[in-house]
């Protein structure tokens, strides 16, 4: 018997469609994913510690409610509260999407932890395929796999993940270990622009490390950068190695053209080189913008090109790409596909 509606990643935006299909009764499945470096469970959030701008938590024993809230057996999925904020200032990102995870279980949402690797869309029901479970068929299917941060591709980057280093200003600009510290941003076009002047709020100086002698960035957005005295412009370097024990301190740089090295002392790299949205598994089945993002193809609406699969969350979005929108468009997709169902008298 085919499911009513199938659910794509487990995300903000997944297990937010979640809870609005299950609360309509229409029992929703959850590929949840596994551990891949690519989608793994929780989504990109599982990566993130504090969530300061995600209304409704501020600060307080989060820890002792989330445990509270969220089953037993899942504790161990837990980050271990930061040394010397037992309590949280805020709450961090993994806890954040167990207790929606944990909400939407309440409703009766079904969870399998598998990876889909692809979907037959050329029959109704669409027949969803995943990496070991049996194929199991869904007359409507919310995908919600999101994007992934570009990265470097260093070790000694990857070793300070959250210890310094971010793919996100808005994220994590504003944390205390980044506060009236001079800070770095990787990268040349609008996006490391944004991030930049975004960062000039709370970081001492802000230096923008680009490979190239200038930007790639709009006319209008160079400008920008160019004329803030808050940020000073790096040219032909590239990060060559990450520096630092416990938190990030410096960076290594390598001069493009001439091959020379140097340190920078900063207290953050954020790295703002694109996004790659996670629609691999679709075989290019569904129409993508020119970024490669879901193409949504009705106005205010979560629909995809193809009739019966909406889209939410950042594999949608490449402007805002925020928890919080996450999640809002989790709850469009669902009302989306309920109203689509009873449309179809199913």
């Amino acid at each position: 018997m085919a499911e009513h509606v199938v659910i794509i990643g487990s995300g903000p935006a997944g297990w937010s469609a979640a809870v609005y299909a299950a609360r309509a009764n229409l029992r929703p499945l959850v590929f949840e994913g596994t551990v891949h470096p690519d989608m793994i469970p929780l989504g990109q959030l599982a990566f993130t510690t504090e969530v300061e701008n995600y209304p409704g938590f501020p600060a307080g024993n989060i820890r002792a409610f989330v445990e509270s809230a969220v089953a037993s057996d899942r504790h161990y999925n837990l980050p271990p509260p930061p040394k010397g904020h037992e309590s949280h200032y805020a709450i961090q990102g993994a806890e954040l999407v167990e207790l929606i995870k944990q909400q939407a279980i309440n409703f009766g949402t079904r969870v399998v932890p598998d990876d889909v690797v692809d979907i037959d869309i050329s029959c109704c029901p669409f027949r969803i395929i995943s990496g070991s479970n049996p194929v199991v068929e869904a007359h409507a299917v919310i995908v919600a796999t999101g994007a992934r941060a570009n990265y470097l591709g260093l070790p000694s980057e990857e070793k300070f993940k959250n210890k310094g280093v971010s793919a996100c200003a808005v994220c994590d600009g504003a944390l205390p270990g980044f506060r009236n510290k001079p800070l770095a941003v990787i990268g040349g076009g609008d996006s490391a622009v944004e991030e930049a002047s975004y960062l000039t709020k709370f970081g001492s100086i802000v230096y923008m490390v680009h490979r190239r002698d200038q930007l790639r960035a709009s006319k209008i957005m160079q400008q920008r950068a160019l004329t803030n005295p808050k940020i000073e412009m790096v040219w032909n370097s590239q990060v060559d190695e990450c520096l630092g024990d416990k938190w990030l301190t410096g960076i290594r740089l390598k001069n493009s053209q001439t091959g020379a090295t140097r340190e920078l002392a900063v207290s953050g790299m954020f790295v703002a080189i694109g996004h790659t949205p996670n629609t691999a598994f679709l075989h290019e089945k569904l129409e993508t913008n020119d970024k490669g993002y879901l193409k949504l193809t009705r106005p205010f609406r979560t629909w995809t090109s193809v009739e019966g699969i909406f889209a939410a969350g950042d594999v949608a979005d490449d402007y805002y790409r925020q928890a919080i929108t996450s999640a809002g468009t989790g709850c469009m997709a669902a009302l989306d596909a309920e109203r689509w169902l009873v449309e179809q008298g199913l």
